[in-house]
Parts: C-alpha cells; sequence; structure tokens
C-alpha cells in the first residue's frame, strides 16, 4: 500500500515538471513558477487524480477506460505530453522511465473490476 502512495505521488511530481517544461518553454513565465494558465490546469489535473475511480491502483491515463478529463483539456495535457514527454528524459530521468513502467499496467474498467471482485468473493465462501 505504501508504494502505491508514492506512485500516485511521484505522478503528482511527473505532471508538475512535465507541466514546468512545457510552461517555462511556450509561456515564458517567471523563474521556477508557472503561468496561470499552467497552474489552472495542474489544478484541474489534481481534482481529477483525487476523484479517479481507481484510487490508489490507477494506471497511466493513456491506459485507462475510463477519461475523466474533459475534452479541451485532453488536448492540453496531449499537447503538453508531446512537448515535455521526449525532455523529461534528460531533465527528470528517473521520472520518465518510471512513468513508462507505470504505462504497462493494464486496467479494466471499474464494473469490470467490480464484477471481478464479486465473483472472487463468491468462490471463497
Amino acid at each position: 500500500m505504501r508504494s502505491q502512495k508514492r506512485r500516485l505521488a511521484r505522478e503528482r511530481l511527473t505532471m508538475n515538471k512535465m507541466v514546468g517544461i512545457y510552461c517555462a518553454a511556450r509561456h515564458d513565465p517567471p523563474m521556477d513558477e508557472v503561468c496561470n494558465k499552467c497552474r489552472d490546469f495542474l489544478d484541474y489535473a489534481e481534482l481529477r487524480l483525487d476523484k479517479c475511480p481507481y484510487g490508489e491502483d490507477k494506471p497511466t491515463c493513456a491506459n485507462c477506460p475510463v477519461h475523466c478529463y474533459k475534452p479541451a483539456r485532453r488536448a492540453q495535457v496531449r499537447a503538453i505530453m508531446r512537448y515535455a514527454g521526449p525532455r523529461m528524459l534528460f531533465r527528470h530521468p528517473w521520472l520518465a522511465i518510471s512513468h513508462q513502467f507505470d504505462g504497462l499496467r493494464k486496467a479494466l474498467h471499474p464494473r469490470e473490476l467490480t464484477r471481478e471482485q464479486r465473483l472472487r468473493s463468491r468462490h471463497t465462501d
């Protein structure tokens, strides 16, 4: 359980670093900060992470069957990741590699997961 909490914390840190790289190149914010538009996006991303139906077992968003970002925000995160993703390898290699490994994690839809858990509990009784 502790490693899962660390994984979610690492995912938040990865998102912050990616947005920082993107914002520094595209919006020219004050030193070591992000602009208001990017701060608004980070707040939205934090809210979505907090409300994720998978909780601590959350897969990466690219592998998730539930798309919880609004379409405009999904386009925004795609642009951020497309720009910052390759640069993460040079600036934050551990986070980039960890994120790639997290991407190998498979996820069932929450309804399927609930059904599977229900079947398991029947067989153990």
